[in-house]
């Protein structure tokens, strides 16, 4: 028999407050809906508290996967009913596996002892940092996490985010990619003092930006700067070190979704840094 059979249990209530923000920074935990995600995160060494596990519907192959690993994964194991586990999962994605972990605190500091004090220029080592600024939605952070993910992105910034960084959206839209690429959330005003004081080049993504994006140079260390699609970048983002770059716009829409911006540029930059 499941250990928790009432969506009113709560446990089941404590767990599915973890979807508001203000109850993730209090208890200090986030909840990871997905077996993928899960399985990510438990490889990048994120530290389970809880599982909520439904045997019956994990039908997948990362739900098989964790659903065998569950005695070497750590946390407290609750086995739940399809009822339960319905209200727990968002949407219409209930994989049969939900975790709660603590909630993972990283800051451009952790970055910075990542790489060590020196910024080698190589073409393995050349630093590529994306930097969201303001972006509301979690569903175009985790977005642009998994573009990130996929082209080799050395650090996500989440600069004065509208949303935290480890939304369960977030991670659902991610594929759990946010546990693979090094991310933090900070000020903008921080994270040009640390950029500035790394001397990278840095690019931010204007509609009016005075240079296409693909005549500029990517291949040393770079930023690239992206805003909310409802209010672009801040002014913080303007200085003559910075260089607007803008993507062309040849119909009647004058701006492309926040991940679409950042998945061009971001392999524009590989592309470069593999001639």
């Amino acid at each position: 028999m499941p250990d928790l059979t009432s969506p009113q249990n709560p446990r089941v209530k404590n767990a599915v407050r973890l979807r508001d923000r203000r109850h993730r920074e209090k208890q200090g935990k986030i909840l990871i809906d997905g077996a993928r995600e899960l399985r990510r995160a438990i490889a990048a060494g994120v530290k389970l508290t809880e599982l909520f596990v439904c045997p019956a519907l994990c039908q997948s192959e990362d739900a098989q996967y964790m659903l065998d690993a569950l005695p070497q994964l750590g946390g407290e194991v609750l086995f739940v009913s399809p009822a339960v586990f319905q209200r727990l999962a968002f949407g219409q994605r209930a994989e049969g596996v939900l975790g709660i972990a603590e909630m993972p605190r990283p800051m451009l500091a952790t970055i910075s002892a990542s790489w060590g004090d020196s910024l080698t220029v190589t073409p393995t080592k050349t630093p590529l940092v994306a930097v969201l600024e303001g972006v509301e939605k979690p569903g175009n952070v985790g977005a642009v996490l998994r573009s990130a993910d996929a082209v080799g992105v050395s650090a996500v910034i989440v600069a004065d985010g509208r949303t935290d960084l480890f939304n369960p959206n977030a991670i659902r839209a991610s594929l759990g990619t946010i546990f693979t690429t090094p991310a933090c959330e900070a000020t903008s005003e921080e994270t040009l003092a640390w950029l500035r004081a790394r001397n990278f080049s840095v690019f931010a993504a204007r509609v009016d930006g005075s240079v296409p994006y693909g005549e500029v140079d990517y291949r040393g260390p770079t930023a690239i700067v992206l805003g909310s699609e409802a209010a672009g970048l801040s002014s913080a983002w303007t200085g003559d070190d910075i260089r607007a770059v803008r993507l062309p716009m040849l119909g009647k829409a004058d701006s492309l979704n926040v991940s679409v911006t950042a998945a061009v540029l971001f392999y524009e930059a590989l592309r470069q840094r593999q001639l």
